[in-house]
């Protein structure tokens, strides 16, 4: 079962990985931007809409390394308190019947959404760039896949601490 758990993990950490390595292209092109803008007196019409950008697939590549690590924000002043077969069971509980199902549907709806958007040519229309919409909507369905494989992982770990074994 580790082995499984590995390979399902291996995915949503490079991608994790990626997705922080995306703020070094975010700062850079804002310091262009700030330099420009008010050193040379000519700002740029990429640099709003590629922060915009950035930001969101570091935002959306995060989100399975995030659940891996078990760094989401959560109230835990009652469930850390609970015993450990009782916390896998309201875990799996939320992943099977609400998030898990979501996840999925949405990875679909994605996967069909940045397809339409490299036919069509699609534009964002937020700035004089005009950025092509297909590599953000790519992001988003990649983000969403690798969401669904880790909280196959987790649902894999709670399973077996609610059924004795150990995570």
């Amino acid at each position: 079962m580790k082995g499984l758990i590995h390979a399902l993990e291996r995915g949503p950490v490079l991608v994790g990985i990626a997705g922080g390595w995306l703020v070094a292209p975010l700062i850079l092109g804002t310091c262009y931007e700030v330099f420009s803008r008010y050193v040379l007196g000519r700002p740029t019409i990429w640099a709003f809409e590629a922060g915009t950008m950035l930001t969101g697939a570091n935002f959306m590549l995060g989100m399975a390394y995030t659940l891996r690590e078990r760094a989401h924000i959560r109230v835990e002043a009652i469930f850390d308190r609970l015993p450990a077969r009782v916390r896998a069971a309201v875990d799996l509980f939320g992943y099977l019947f609400l998030a898990f199902p979501f996840v999925c549907w949405l990875s679909w709806a994605l996967n069909n959404s940045w397809l339409r958007a490299l036919k069509s040519g699609e534009h964002s229309g937020m700035s004089a760039y005009n950025m092509v919409l297909w590599p953000i909507r790519l992001v988003f369905f990649i983000s969403f896949l690798m969401l669904a494989l880790q909280m196959l992982a987790e649902i894999i770990k709670r399973a077996q601490v609610l059924f004795g074994g150990k995570a």
